[in-house]
């Protein structure tokens, strides 16, 4: 038996919702602002990417198999995971370190090597709070440090956590385009129309991606089959 939906919107949270919006050829371009928005200021600008096979399999028979809600490269090698994370687990952060240890695994060819690794990020949306960051920051940056001197020991390896539940900003009080998508990440299965401070392109096209009324049979069958495991 189906979940009967009363909503305008799918609800980003669920994985056909987060697989829908960001995890196609077709609304790429999604992706690609939603990244540029959170590295806004980094100095790093992506232009393109290239979906790549998220389900990965260890080395050997029986071995624990990973399966990413999106991965994908850009132009200049880097490699990025994007994950949604709809509840609290045990070991999550384990979890994730484990993950990305699969795209950097698989940057090495047969043969002579001189071990130059592409830049990883592991990108979580978390719909809950890590416990041991209490203030009201709700993204963090993660990299390798020397405890000492606190200088970043190896920058080719990032992640970051978006703590959605602390995102409490109203539409009057959206200011960057980071603003804008966790907003819209954050409220979007409970609006009934696009607010006027998204009227960018991108914003218009993922609401036009969102629309359930839009889905063809099978895909309103498999966004309510997503919203009933959620």
């Amino acid at each position: 038996m189906g979940v009967e939906v009363h909503e305008r919107y799918i609800n980003p949270y669920t994985d056909f919702g987060f697989k829908k919006l960001f995890g196609t050829e077709l609304n790429k371009d999604l992706l690609i602002s939603f990244l540029n928005a959170l590295f806004s200021g980094s100095g790093k600008e992506i232009k393109d990417v290239k979906y790549l096979n998220s389900e990965h399999l260890g080395d050997g028979y029986g071995d624990r198999r990973a399966v990413f809600d999106v991965y994908c490269t850009t132009e200049d090698g880097s490699r990025f995971i994007v994950e949604m994370q709809k509840a609290e687990q045990a070991y999550f952060k384990d979890r994730s370190i484990y993950y990305s240890t699969f795209a950097i695994r698989e940057q090495a060819p047969k043969g002579t090597w001189d071990y130059r690794l592409e830049n990883v990020y592991t990108v979580g949306l978390l719909n809950f709070t890590l416990n041991e960051c209490p203030d009201d920051s709700y993204i963090h940056e993660i990299k390798l440090k020397d405890v000492v001197d606190n200088r970043v020991f190896y920058d080719k390896l990032t992640l970051m956590y978006l703590e959605m539940p602390k995102f409490r900003k109203t539409e009057d009080e959206l200011e960057t385009m980071m603003d804008k998508w966790m907003f819209v990440l954050h409220n979007l299965s409970r609006l009934m129309e696009r607010p006027r401070a998204l009227q960018d392109r991108v914003f218009k096209k993922l609401f036009e991606q969102a629309e359930i009324a839009k889905y063809n049979p099978e895909e309103r069958r498999e966004y309510e089959a997503s919203l009933k495991n959620f």
